[in-house]
């Protein structure tokens, strides 16, 4: 039966082979991206059983990345990351004059420019040590975004989208940074990156998770105790067993749904004070992590809390029961 396909084959004209290929290659592609569907609806499919880890007792958004975080008692969850309005997680980043993105591992004091926000979560309020307040107003920033040709940021490699926040805004972060009065610009994007759980401004995914046992159990290892806050969470849960959140593939807090995308690999960045803004001169907590927390698959760095990406968007609050699947 082979021969006589292959005969048969040999026989027909070129276009006729070309009609038979194509349609061969057109029905694998659509067996791969059909099976490739399924996959993702099963992944995104919420489990039917849970089972309870604990409450949710800190929860943060960082508006500007590498900078200090806003205290929240609840917020909306979105697929982009958690909101209020306005607020939102890793939307604003400050570049330099090539539009490369600067962080806390290079000036450890951005993480003492502490944002808030007006009632209407739509101006952001930024102070830092020997500086006037700066107001930003996201709204126009938002509508400018809308109506006029991005800047380009680059954020890990990748070009971003961005609305510059103007020149009073270079001029504060650059008077706090370098004490000079430009090189550095503040951008604003309201944009998803590349990818289905990145976020805006995100290193890795919309959100991280750990829990405070984690941060007790590391503690007992350190003369200098630290607190959550040294390792920027969003969610911070307390549970009994340090680590535990490692196996957890799905988690729900409130009416928001998580999956389980990646341990949180950390850097330098952990050794910075966020109380002081200054890097501890023994790299600690990061060399004790080291000695006990990396993961064979992922190099040196060790891992501390998870990466997760949004199933189910809702409302999160402060004293949510979180449960695990």
């Amino acid at each position: 039966m082979l021969s006589k396909l292959v005969t048969e084959f040999g026989e027909l004209s070129v276009s006729q082979k070309a009609l038979l290929v194509a349609a061969g290659v057109g029905g694998v592609a659509l067996v791969s991206a059909g099976a490739l569907l399924a996959k993702r609806r099963i992944e995104n499919t919420p489990p039917k059983q849970w089972r309870k880890a604990g409450n949710l007792t800190e929860l943060y958004v960082y508006p500007i990345k590498s900078c200090a975080p806003v205290v929240m008692q609840s917020v909306q969850w979105a697929d982009i990351g958690p909101q209020r309005n306005l607020l939102r997680d890793c939307t604003f980043t400050v570049t330099n004059a090539d539009g490369e993105f600067v962080t806390a591992r290079m000036k450890p004091k951005m993480v003492l420019v502490q944002p808030r926000f007006d009632e209407r979560y739509e101006t952001m309020v930024l102070t830092a040590p020997g500086m006037p307040e700066l107001r930003v107003d996201v709204r126009a920033l938002r509508e400018a975004g809308a109506d006029r040709a991005p800047s380009r940021g680059t954020v890990w490699g990748e070009s971003v989208p961005t609305v510059d926040c103007g020149p009073d805004a270079a001029r504060w972060f650059s008077r706090y940074l370098l004490d000079k009065d430009d090189s550095y610009r503040l951008e604003y994007t309201s944009r998803r990156r590349h990818g289905a759980d990145t976020g805006s401004l995100q290193d890795e995914t919309s959100y991280m998770l750990f829990n405070d046992a984690s941060v007790a159990d590391l503690n007992r290892r350190l003369d200098n105790k630290v607190s959550a806050l040294q390792f920027r969470p969003n969610f911070v849960v307390r549970v009994p067993e340090p680590y535990a959140e490692d196996r957890w593939q799905c988690v729900r807090i409130g009416d928001a749904v998580f999956r389980y995308e990646m341990p949180c690999l950390r850097c330098i960045f952990t050794t910075i004070d966020p109380a002081s803004g200054v890097a501890h001169p023994d790299k600690e907590p990061l060399r004790t992590l080291k000695q006990y927390r990396q993961l064979p698959s992922y190099g040196e760095s060790p891992a501390f809390g998870i990466h997760l990406g949004a199933r189910r968007t809702g409302e999160v609050k402060v004293g949510d029961p979180v449960y695990f699947a």
